[in-house]
């Protein structure tokens, strides 16, 4: 073989080497370390069974319909386990006069409040609308207005650290820092009006 063809064969032979390294899906990741999997979501609530929740107060939580729906009493729905950084899924119902809300790193799930948990308000006619529906209460006001009576919505809430957003139906209406709590359960309120859950999932960050 000559000196010239020899040349070749190696330039080819390295190009290919090279090329299969860099391909997409071969080998660990930019800085030699390979992808983190994406944590998979945990369903909470799935309309027909209050299995990972404890009650607490005297709300009338019952099965309909696929949903979970009160309309009488007074109380919440407390997940057994604490939760520190993570997203949150929670699709809700109400009417227009409806007071509930969904309860964040609870530091007292006993009584869950706003002064304990972090309150991601659900409360389209709050006679103060300050922290009406999508804001979070005492912390951060909602940055847009909307009304969540009469449908179907879809609360995505972010916990990372001191990082807090929330997306009602995809429109962020909090994002602010706050340091106030750093882990503790979910609950969901029941205070008037009709309220149903139908879907809550989470997963961990």
């Amino acid at each position: 073989m000559g000196e010239l063809m020899l040349r070749s064969v190696v330039v080819v032979a390295t190009i290919s080497v090279v090329a299969v390294a860099c391909a997409p899906g071969q080998g660990p990741a930019q800085g030699g370390r390979a992808a983190s999997p994406e944590v998979p979501w945990t369903t909470l609530l799935d309309g027909n069974s209050l299995a990972a929740w404890t009650t607490t107060g005297d709300a009338n939580w019952q099965v309909s319909d696929g949903a979970i729906a009160a309309d009488a009493g007074a109380g919440f729905l407390v997940t057994h386990e604490s939760y520190g950084d993570f997203e949150l899924e929670v699709e809700f119902f109400v009417s227009p006069d409806a007071n509930s809300g969904v309860f964040l790193r609870c530091a007292n799930p006993a009584t869950p409040g706003a002064a304990t948990c972090y309150e991601v308000n659900i409360f389209d006619q709050r006679p103060d609308p300050s922290y009406r529906t999508g804001g979070i209460v005492g912390i951060a006001k909602p940055s847009v207005r909307i009304d969540a009576g009469n449908r179907w919505n879809t609360y995505h809430i972010e916990a990372r650290g001191r990082h807090l957003v929330v997306k009602l139906d995809g429109q962020t209406t909090v994002d602010v820092q706050d340091d106030k709590l750093a882990t503790g359960p979910i609950g969901l309120q029941y205070a008037a009006g009709q309220v149903k859950f139908r879907s809550v999932k989470i997963r961990k960050l």
